[in-house]
């Protein structure tokens, strides 16, 4: 496909109106022959601003002594027209009048000058003018580009998690674990995704992965990495060993393979039978497991790396057992990497005392937590995604 071509540059088009002429006739001999500039005069002062909008002047020169209107109130009219209202205008007078020249500014006018200067002042000026405009006028448009770039950038992302949010598993209760969820993407998309589903009927499995960076990139590797565990598709895989899981993945998700894009992980597997919870994390948040009586959440957390940092590494497992109604939560760093107003991060330890102590009266813990991460942030949105799985076990 052959590249692009940059538009041309901009000239200069230059407008004049007076009524006299002979001043149209000096004028249009002093810039003729000049590179780039384009002339056009308007004798008649009422059709000033018709003639501007037939010709998009990026510089307009104007006599503040005509017949029709008083060249100070055109200057005013130019100015209150939308289309004009950053155009140059550069008045022309007989004379030296330092209360003129002030109104004149004062109303809006750039440059005022003693008609006729001299040919190479009026070029000068002329130019001068019209390139502070024309660059004024691909900022905006350069502006302009960007807003709809970033709407088609938006609404992709927008697009995206609509398709994440469609592969998330429904809240449900069975096999004595009731599960819930809250997924709120960033307004640039995490690379966050979450499953959990029956491994067989005794076994239980509950996974979530926060990709780094953000964008549609970060989200179509969390899919992949998602869909690679629910559907049990990697090879020699026993879905039952958390540490074998991450090792799998480790394994199928190099980083050089994936734009240098790596994941953290926490992956758990309970067992009905024995009530025993074995869990592995690569470079994740611990889980908190919130026992009724409990002085306090326990930490559910692990030592592993990465995953698709190193390749051929191992991990290892850990395993606790779930007492009756005891709660686990997985979640991603958006959910307490909060910053404050003033620029500080919001305490861990504030963030666990929020989720396990939720004021009374609170349906759940989860929305409990968001709206006490918008009060600490001062935000209803999210710097990143904000995503949490909730297992009660019965």
């Amino acid at each position: 496909m052959a590249a692009s071509k940059a538009p041309p540059p901009r000239g200069v088009t230059v407008l004049l109106v007076d009524d006299q002429p002979i001043i149209g006739e000096a004028v249009r001999r002093m810039l003729s022959g000049e590179e780039g500039i384009a002339f056009h005069y308007c004798k008649d002062a009422q059709a000033a601003l018709a003639k501007a909008a037939e010709v998009q002047p990026t510089v307009i020169l104007q006599d503040l002594v005509m017949p029709e209107i008083d060249g100070l109130t055109l200057v005013r009219h130019f100015r209150a027209d939308e289309r004009f209202r950053e155009v140059p205008i550069i008045v022309l007078s007989t004379k030296e009048e330092p209360a003129v020249k002030a109104e004149a500014f004062a109303i809006g006018a750039n440059d005022y000058i003693v008609k006729l200067p001299d040919r190479l002042e009026l070029i000068a000026r002329v130019r001068y003018h019209s390139r502070g405009y024309v660059a004024l006028l691909e900022r905006n448009e350069a502006f302009t580009a960007l807003e709809a770039s970033r709407q088609v950038l938006a609404n992709d992302l927008a697009t995206a998690a609509d398709y994440v949010r469609s592969l998330l598993p429904p809240p449900q209760e069975r096999g004595g674990v009731r599960a819930d969820w809250r997924f709120i993407p960033s307004a640039d998309l995490g690379g966050d995704a979450f499953g959990y589903h029956d491994l067989d009927a005794n076994h239980f499995a509950v996974y979530l992965l926060d990709v780094c960076g953000h964008g549609v990139g970060a989200a179509l590797l969390s899919v992949s990495a998602l869909n690679a565990i629910r559907s049990e598709a990697l090879p020699h895989t026993d879905f039952h060993d958390p540490g074998a899981v991450l090792a799998a993945l480790n394994k199928a998700f190099p980083m050089e393979r994936q734009n240098d894009m790596f994941f953290t992980i926490w992956y758990g597997v309970f067992h009905r039978g024995t009530r025993m919870l074995r869990w592995a994390g690569g470079g994740h948040p611990p889980a908190l497991l919130v026992a009724a009586g409990a002085s306090a959440p326990q930490r559910l957390d692990s030592d592993g790396p990465l995953i698709g940092a190193v390749d051929g590494l191992e991990f290892g497992s850990n395993e606790t057992e779930i007492p009756p109604g005891g709660r686990v939560f997985v979640y991603s760093d958006g959910a307490f990497e909060i910053s404050r107003p003033d620029g500080s991060m919001w305490p861990f330890e504030e963030f666990v005392t929020a989720l396990t102590n939720p004021s009374e009266g609170s349906e759940s813990p989860i929305d409990a937590l968001v709206s006490r991460v918008r009060s600490v942030a001062q935000r209803d949105d999210f710097h990143d995604d904000f995503s949490m799985v909730e297992l009660v076990f019965a």
